[in-house]
């Protein structure tokens, strides 16, 4: 079952939740500064951990001492929906790393 596309309100007031979040068109991303490459990576494996629960996933890049994560939903035609802002959410309540 396709899942419904959010309007530009609800998108707006959701982005604004979320520290950090930028909006790319119909995506949402935010990169994290990180103190070393291996922290990156562990990073990355929890933001895929927190993913994997919620059966939605993003697109990852993991550069040097950086992690970037953008989402949006396939299945909402690659538009934003509230899968995105949900796992964003989830993935802001780690708190991590610790300096932000």
């Amino acid at each position: 079952m396709a899942t419904p596309p959010l309007g530009e309100a609800e998108i707006t007031e959701r982005l604004a939740q979320l520290p950090g979040w930028e909006r790319d068109g119909d995506r949402i991303t935010k990169t994290w500064q990180l103190d070393s490459y291996m922290a990156g990576l562990a990073f990355a494996t929890a933001i895929g951990t927190i993913a994997e629960g919620f059966d939605h996933h993003p697109d990852l890049h993991i550069g040097w001492r950086k992690v970037t994560a953008t989402f949006t939903t396939h299945d909402a035609g690659n538009k934003l929906s509230y899968k995105d802002f949900d796992v964003a959410a989830a993935i802001e309540a780690l708190r991590y790393p610790p300096s932000e």
